[in-house]
């Protein structure tokens, strides 16, 4: 079996991908204020970038809607987030990890947030990162997203995550083995 990740993508399914990242960047401008699509499009042809198109491509297929939020200047590096209106809606009903995933003995989810985000070559968004994305916007008013948990607080079988309400963003906790067909998590690549 071929693995598509190494492959990349088929120049139809970059140029497909490329064009609805590029549509998105320009009716979004507020998320990338100082940012050109320009420089950003120079990079993803860099040709050192077919497992990060592969991973963007990943996200828009769940229905993450990748978008750039930011440059570090650092590392040259664009960086994108989910920025779905809602939690990605292929990326719900899921547990936290493996460990939680494991310690259900009945109805277990068909995966965990940080196995996909792994397989699918993202992070999911921390904290930090989750409150900067709802300075851009509006999300996940009916859904809520997994964000990284600190190791001591999953320890003890517990995972954050969070979700606006009252025009208000809010982080809570939950047993990291529970999952809700409401909630899932949002991403971050830097390319």
């Amino acid at each position: 079996m071929i693995d598509s990740k190494k492959e990349g993508l088929s120049p139809e399914q970059g140029e497909e991908l490329l064009g609805l990242l590029k549509a998105r960047f320009e009716k979004n401008s507020q998320r990338h204020k100082g940012l050109e699509w320009a420089e950003v499009i120079a990079r993803l042809n860099s040709g050192q970038t077919a497992e990060k198109l592969w991973a963007l491509n990943e996200m828009e297929i769940t229905g993450g809607e990748p978008d750039v939020v930011g440059f570090d200047k650092s590392t040259g590096e664009f960086i994108f987030y989910d920025c779905s209106p809602e939690s990605p809606k292929g990326r719900r009903s899921l547990c936290y990890d493996a460990d939680a995933l494991e310690s259900r003995k009945e109805y277990k989810p068909e995966n965990s947030a940080l196995a996909m985000a792994a397989d699918m070559g993202i992070e999911l968004l921390t904290e930090e990162q989750y409150r900067k994305l709802q300075e851009l916007g509006k999300f996940d008013l009916k859904t809520s997203s997994w964000v990284q948990t600190p190791a001591h607080i999953r320890e003890l079988g517990g995972a954050f995550f969070c979700d606006r309400r009252y025009n208000h963003v809010f982080l809570y906790h939950n047993g990291a083995e529970s999952y809700y067909a409401a909630r899932g998590f949002r991403g971050s690549l830097r390319v």
